[in-house]
């Protein structure tokens, strides 16, 4: 990766120097239907799968006889999978080109899915959830990269209103996932959880194959601005393996708050140490750790997506386990007081992607965080339900702005030639603040929600609300990056 580029100005040449046709196969406009409809069903695979199988574990556990801590690491063996892959994937992309991978990523759930629906045994499963990880992972960086790409090709910047979609799509998708997913396990029975990704991966699939265009474009495009022509180099591989092995002690450290794992936090902190000496040293790091030591607002992004999110999940998992545990309600009340957040969700995803700004989004998504967990403190086991319904909408609010802005910063920040890589270091950050949420909840709740822990998560809330709302107003780029990149 290089340093941060100058804005998109003029159309790109370099592919038609190369050879390649400056239309796509469809001959349809820039970031026109055709090219979008694979990036959406591609981007909508992993959001929807990491919801989707949560009202089919109970079932899977009395199939296979095996108790929740055990189906709980169906859930993790994805995020970890996500996590380590959206990254990774994201290199691979910026180096032999997004279509390749968007494509590999789609045979990949094909794979998984009918791995998932057959498989024998409990570890099957599990093997099938951590290729469905991968294989989903490919799709959102491999989509920011066609989408820089496409950018150049037709000489003008990604319309905000097009990665508001791919937004669109994420969070949608997550709403929608329990629902689909609980209607599957009743009518066909869980193993259609996973089948249904067939499907869906063959639709997304044809569309890449069909109209995506070819990676000797892309790759052209790319490095347009590069004085040595199309970017090539090594991936990495030693270093992509430190980076998997670091985070993965990390995230199963902070899968257990509640009982540390202090033991691993030594090989997490020499796997870091020897990552940090291998990046430095390589020609053409994985991470690299000078590019973003010099591109302090791409950090920033990724500092304030994570705890927005952190945020997010306490919410997605901690209020509607309180809703069943401590207020009464049941699994499927539970979810239609949730249904609020996600249509706020939804509604400010769009209201975000039509905003020429990125600062003012983010700062009102923190604001909405910071109110949402004020109101969280008055919540008492018999509040009535318009109020339940409120402080829902409150959270659905910063989820759609943030996801919007945070998208939109970072493809205005990242490098020419590293967008997909610093697409899927974001997704990372995103997953990391999950599993922190997570432990976090199992930290307050214990064996039960109740009144006292929703409300310490409420309190850890404001406090990460008011340093969100510092860290976004504070910083200066965030005035100009929105305009800059996104016109």
């Amino acid at each position: 990766m290089s340093a941060p580029d100058a804005p998109d100005r003029a159309p790109d040449r370099t592919a038609e120097r190369a050879g390649g046709s400056r239309e796509l196969p469809s001959g349809e406009p820039g970031f026109g239907a055709r090219l979008m409809t694979p990036l959406l069903l591609g981007s909508l695979l992993n959001p929807i799968n990491s919801t989707m199988i949560a009202t089919a574990l109970v079932a899977i556990g009395r199939d296979f006889r095996v108790g929740a801590a055990d189906t709980a690491w169906l859930v993790s063996a994805m995020y970890l999978a996500s996590a380590v892959g959206q990254p990774s994937l994201g290199r691979v992309a910026d180096r032999i080109g997004p279509r390749r991978v968007f494509v590999g990523g789609a045979l990949a759930v094909c794979a998984a899915g009918v791995l998932g629906a057959l498989a024998p045994t409990f570890t099957l499963l599990i093997v099938s959830r951590i290729v469905l990880g991968a294989g989903t992972a490919a799709a959102y960086p491999a989509a920011m990269a066609l989408l820089r790409a496409e950018s150049r090709r037709v000489g003008r910047p990604t319309p905000r209103t097009v990665l508001g979609r791919i937004s669109l799509a994420a969070l949608a998708s997550a709403a929608v996932g329990p629902t689909l997913g609980g209607l599957l396990a009743v009518t066909a029975g869980w193993r259609a959880v996973f089948a249904v990704n067939v499907p869906l991966a063959l639709l997304a699939l044809a569309g890449a194959l069909a109209w995506l265009p070819a990676d000797r474009d892309t790759r052209a495009a790319a490095a347009s601005d590069e004085a040595g022509g199309p970017a090539r180099g090594s991936l990495d591989p030693f270093g992509i393996a430190l980076f998997a092995s670091a985070l993965t002690c990390a995230m199963f450290f902070l899968l257990r708050l509640d009982a540390p794992r202090w033991p691993l936090l030594a090989p997490t902190a020499v796997l870091a140490a020897v990552l940090v000496w291998w990046q430095l040293r390589h020609p053409q790091p994985f991470l690299d750790l000078r590019m973003l030591a010099r591109n302090r607002p791409l950090v920033l992004t990724y500092l304030r997506h994570g705890l927005a999110y952190l945020l997010i999940y306490c919410v997605l998992y901690g209020f509607s386990q309180w809703l069943e545990q401590a207020h009464g309600f049941s699994s499927f009340h539970a979810g239609l007081v949730m249904l609020p957040m996600s249509g706020a969700a939804a509604v400010c995803s769009l209201a975000g992607a039509r905003t020429k700004g990125v600062r003012a989004p983010l700062a009102i998504a923190a604001v909405c965080l910071i109110a949402g967990s004020a109101v969280f403190l008055l919540l008492r086991g018999t509040t009535a339900l318009p109020v339940l319904l409120v402080a829902a909408a409150l959270f659905g609010i910063p989820q759609g702005l943030a996801a919007t802005g945070n998208q939109a910063a970072v493809y205005a920040q990242a490098p020419a030639d590293g967008v997909g890589a610093a697409a899927g270091l974001q997704r990372t950050a995103q997953y990391l603040g999950a599993i922190t949420a997570a432990s976090l909840i199992g930290l307050v709740y214990g064996p039960r929600a109740t009144d006292a822990g929703l409300h310490a998560i409420a309190l850890t809330g404001v406090a990460l609300g008011v340093l969100l709302l510092a860290l976004t107003l504070a910083d200066r780029g965030l005035r100009t990056t929105g305009h800059r990149a996104l016109g």
